[in-house]
């Protein structure tokens, strides 16, 4: 078996030592202090973030921020160091949200005096209903509908102990704005920012006031648009003995493409960790199959031999939405691999449907190569005492519940140097619901692949894919530089796990590739097209195929009849069911562009449109409704509303002008040459009535009815990549100019009504510049933003550029739309 040592060195170089042959692999570091590193990412329920500079300094969490807890420890002639992970905090449910039991509150949606979280205050009036409170069409948790902005909650609890001199937390979910008291003190005010089953430290002068019997729990939240909820509870810490606490020393981190390295100090070794994701997009089957590997290698540091072990514990949570869930472990043995298997006891496939929430039916695997690695299931204090003490207390290969947690010892031996991996996987059995049919995964879409049979699969080829994983974060930190300079390829290189694992391929039942988004913390619906719309370049420029799976289920609704209005839906469900629209509003003009001009920009790629000859009835409706509204858009729903809805926009015009142009630009290339000229030439007089209209001197405007406003106009982007020729350059260029005495120091906000921005839209009209040093003034300041945000998240793309903050949503795959500037080079390459 060939043998892969890596070495890092300066931060640049790895080498390769294979069958006892020297191979170097050059590795150019990302320099970004990434908000959030990427270690898992499969899908978007298997996808775990280390959100602190150091692995050991937090939990593993999923992108929700909810603990996915992988701890890793080795012990070195005897002593122990955590180099990931932390000791489980374990809490349990005092006061029950709605998830873990029945609660009522008194509640009211008119202003109440300002006495209302006293605990004397009289609330005979209120109404009593069921909490959680929110938009029961909506949000599964909600028991009681609430849709008006405002609603007060006052909830009375009965302790049964005394908590004093304990640690309590409080439990609650949000949408949108909410403060919440206790006992008349306020605990917490959210400010503006969405959380589910979100846990907060409550103060101890707090703690002081709750007392064994009667308390009074109060909370305020505002919904200003779309779906709102209101829940809380709360929880109190177990006792816990701690095995791990001396830590190793992290030296560095490095985020690749496909790859993660640490790098750090255990006393005497040095150890090297590395998490890998194959994603290959020109390979469907080996993108889903759904394993990682965690890569280690140990160096004597002092040049003796040292004895050495290796420690992961993985727990069920990897297979639970909820931590209170019944879960059951189990081992088993195949073909010299050792396999810890986990799952929820309900399997309840496919059952449950939002955005906040972890997969709790399937099951989640570790593996290793069977010699040297002994296992064991049980507590977590007794498993880490086995390790820390070199013992086998209590050893067992199945457990339920608090008795579930997984070990896996990799026992190395007395060595100067060492190397291994352990593999992480998930079998998710089915996948999505798609118009009421479910669909299995795509590496097992004809049912005939089992899990066991990927693990294999990914034991085998490791030595193969390591060394392609290598070439391939080269080969693209190269190109990004070469197209947008290193700071852009930085963000690139940290945007490509985040946007991929944001999908979910499956087949459809007439063979359709469905690569189906979760829209991730916003709404959670499935297949967003203003989310495939930004998203949309990393997959062109990648693999077109995967640009048509996002396409593909919006073009099955209309046609279907399903979907009956004369532009595309906003989605077709909220993950992981896919069963028909169910946001609360339509973006007629925004995802009829979308549609248009994600059509012609595949047809651009592939050199033909025979993807849009097989949709072209309903692209032709599509086009005329574009044709017929979009020049002076409605007060309408659109992508950019998040400072409220407004008509009359300029940029929303653009999207509606590129999508004709882009319709007559697919008759063109179907010889359709009198349909052609007919679209064409009605976008060119948009475009030049648009001129006229948005016209502000030195810009253009938001509205067009607004003078002294202005906004993005990133739309404009498809324009110069598809060489369209509908707007002048000038236009562009006029606005590159204006923008750049708008920028704030972390980057262009989005219009001239608030400070936020998108990250993906800057990306776009930087991509409008006509040179590279001007592009680069537009992606330092979004480059510095994310070196230096408070919030430790998985890249979000609505972030403030006055402070160091993020606005709303992570891990969203729409920053797949930073390599748009990728896109445009490769557009160049292809017309030269």
């Amino acid at each position: 078996m060939k043998k892969l040592l890596f070495l890092l060195l300066s931060g640049t170089i790895l080498f390769s030592c294979q069958d006892g042959k020297k191979q170097e692999y050059e590795v150019v570091k990302n320099d970004l202090r990434a908000p959030a590193y990427p270690l898992i990412t499969i899908d978007p329920y298997t996808s775990a973030w280390s959100m602190t500079d150091n692995l050991y300094d937090s939990s593993v969490k999923h992108w929700t921020g909810k603990d996915f807890p992988l701890i890793g420890a080795i012990k070195v002639d005897g002593v122990a160091y955590r180099f990931m992970g932390t000791e489980d905090l374990e809490l349990k449910p005092i006061v029950p949200t709605s998830e873990q039991g029945e609660w009522y509150g008194k509640y009211t949606t008119t202003k109440p005096a300002t006495n209302w979280t006293d605990i004397s205050f009289d609330d005979s009036s209120w109404k009593e209903d069921k909490g959680a409170f929110g938009t029961t069409e909506n949000e599964p948790t909600a028991k009681t509908n609430w849709t008006t902005e405002n609603i007060w909650v006052r909830r009375k609890i009965t302790l049964d102990e005394d908590i004093q001199g304990k640690h309590i937390y409080l439990e609650y979910s949000n949408d949108d704005d909410a403060i919440f008291y206790i006992n008349g003190v306020e605990v917490l005010n959210t400010g503006s920012t969405c959380n589910k089953n979100a846990v907060v430290k409550i103060p101890d002068n707090i703690i002081k006031s709750l007392k064994k019997g009667e308390n009074l729990i109060t909370a305020h939240c505002k919904n200003p648009v779309a779906n709102g909820l209101l829940d809380f509870g709360l929880l109190v810490q177990k006792e816990m003995n701690t095995a791990l606490e001396k830590t190793a020393v992290q030296k560095s981190v490095d985020v690749q493409a496909m790859q993660t390295h640490y790098v750090f100090a255990c006393g005497e070794v040095d150890l090297k960790l590395t998490f890998t994701a194959p994603l290959f997009m020109d390979d469907l089957k080996l993108m889903t199959r759904p394993v990682n590997y965690i890569s280690y290698d140990i160096t004597s540091n002092d040049g003796k031999s040292h004895e050495v072990q290796l420690y992961f514990e993985a727990s069920p949570r990897w297979a639970l939405d909820q931590p209170y869930q019944e879960s059951a472990s189990e081992s088993f043995e195949d073909n010299g691999l050792i396999f810890l298997k986990t799952g929820s006891k309900e399997q309840n496939i496919l059952a449950k449907r939002g955005d906040d929430l972890r997969i709790d039916w399937g099951y989640f695997y570790l593996a290793a190569d069977k010699k040297n690695t002994t296992y064991n299931i049980g507590k977590s204090d007794m498993l880490r005492k086995n390790f820390v003490n070199g013992t086998n207390e209590d050893q067992a290969n199945k457990g339920e519940n608090d008795a579930a947690k997984m070990a896996l010892t990799c026992n190395l031996g007395t060595v100067s140097s060492s190397l291994g991996k352990i593999l992480l996987g998930y079998d998710d059995i089915y996948s999505i619901q798609y118009f009421g049919e479910n669909l299995r995964p795509y590496w097992n879409s004809t049912g005939d692949q089992t899990i066991v049979g990927q693990f294999h699969l990914a034991n085998n080829e490791y030595d193969k894919l390591i060394e392609k994983c290598y070439n391939f974060d080269k080969e693209l930190m190269d190109k990004a530089t070469h197209a947008g300079g290193k700071k852009y390829a930085d963000l690139c290189v940290l945007a490509y796990r985040q946007a991929i694992a944001a999908h979910k391929l499956v087949q459809a039942p007439n063979g359709d590739l469905l690569f189906l988004s979760k829209e991730n913390n916003s709404n959670g619906s499935i297949g967003t097209v203003d989310i495939t719309y930004p998203s949309s370049p990393l997959f062109l420029y990648y693999n077109p195929e995967l640009a048509k799976g996002l396409a593909n289920h919006i073009f099955y609704y209309s046609e279907s009849g399903k979907w009956t209005k004369p532009f595309p839906a906003h989605d077709i469900g909220t993950y992981p069911q896919g069963n028909g629209q169910t946001y609360g509003g339509d973006m007629p003009i925004e995802e009829a562009g979308n549609m248009l001009v994600l059509t012609a920009a595949i047809a651009t790629m592939e050199g033909n449109a025979k993807y849009a000859e097989k949709h072209w009835d309903v692209l032709t409706i599509w086009t005329d409704y574009l044709a017929e509204y979009g020049l002076d858009p409605e007060n309408q729903l659109c992508t950019d509303d998040f400072a409220g809805h407004f008509a009359h926009n300029v940029n929303l015009s653009v999207k509606a002008i590129m999508g004709v142009a882009s319709y007559g630009r697919l008759a063109d290339m179907l010889g359709k040459k009198d349909i052609a000229e007919k679209y064409t030439v009605k976008a060119k007089e948009m475009a030049s009535e648009w001129m006229k209209m948005a016209d502000d001197g030195d810009h253009y405007r938001l509205t067009f009815d607004k003078p002294g406003t202005w906004s993005q106009k990133y739309n404009l982007v498809w324009n110069k990549l598809l060489n369209m020729n509908i707007f002048p350059n000038e236009v562009a260029q006029k606005e590159i100019a204006y923008y750049l005495g708008k920028q704030n120091k972390y980057g262009l906000p989005l219009d001239n009504r608030e400070t936020y921005t998108k990250s993906d839209w800057i990306m776009w009209t930087a991509t409008l510049a006509d040179d590279n040093a001007t592009f680069e003034k537009f992606i330092n300041p979004l480059y510095l933003f994310y070196n230096e945000t408070v919030d430790r998240v998985p890249m979000s793309d609505w972030v403030f550029t006055d402070k160091p903050n993020y606005r709303g949503f992570k891990a969203r795959s729409v920053v797949g739309g930073y390599y748009i500037k990728m896109l445009e080079e490769k557009l160049k390459g292809e017309t030269k």
